[in-house]
């Protein structure tokens, strides 16, 4: 349908692009599902030993539906990749490609992500930000190259999203385990009552 005004067709963006577009830039910069998913079971076993790799896998994969997610990345790793081809202006070039202490904003990005599934993202994610574990220390590592200025925080906030998703996740299980087997009273609903 045209915009009778300016003879242009209205803008359109199917979001199955966008999440393709977001899981090939996720390839392309070097780290895959499986990678991430690690991140979270790192994150979880110890509150769910009986969490597996699928099921973390399965929880990465939900959050990268998430357009605010996608988004997050899409920014993220053009800034990274105009860095990488110093096409940026000057100071900001420098800051990304040498990931300045002070330069906050690629944390800034992450928490657009890490805010999908709650607060408790901000705990998961400052802390694998802190230790960088697995596929993060690797794209920490500036010796290797590319500039992971933004990626890195993006990859971790996915972690941490996908953790808290779980979490969440086995909280409602939790509690409709004790309602299925009686081991905990609902409240009354006052109306239902009435009728």
């Amino acid at each position: 349908m045209e915009n009778k005004e300016s003879g242009k067709m209205p803008y359109s963006l199917h979001s199955l692009n966008v999440e393709q577009a977001t899981r090939e830039w996720l390839t392309k910069r070097g780290v895959s599902i499986r990678e991430i998913a690690e991140l979270v079971l790192f994150l979880q076993q110890s509150y769910y030993p009986d969490l597996t790799i699928e099921e973390c896998e399965q929880s990465v994969n939900k959050v990268l539906m998430k357009r605010e997610v996608q988004n997050a990345l899409l920014t993220g790793v053009q800034l990274d990749i105009l860095a990488e081809k110093g096409q940026l202006i000057s100071p900001l070039q420098e800051m990304i490609e040498n990931d300045e202490g002070l330069y906050g904003v690629d944390e800034i990005l992450a928490f657009a992500i890490v805010n999908v599934y709650g607060s408790i993202g901000f705990t998961n994610y400052g802390y694998i930000d802190k230790l960088k574990p697995g596929v993060l220390g690797r794209l920490n590592d500036k010796s290797l190259g590319p500039i992971h200025t933004f990626f890195d925080d993006i990859v971790g906030a996915i972690a941490a999203a996908a953790s808290s998703r779980i979490a969440h996740g086995r909280q409602m299980d939790d509690e409709q385990h004790l309602v299925d087997t009686a081991q905990v009273e609902l409240p009354e609903d006052d109306e239902a009552n009435e009728h």
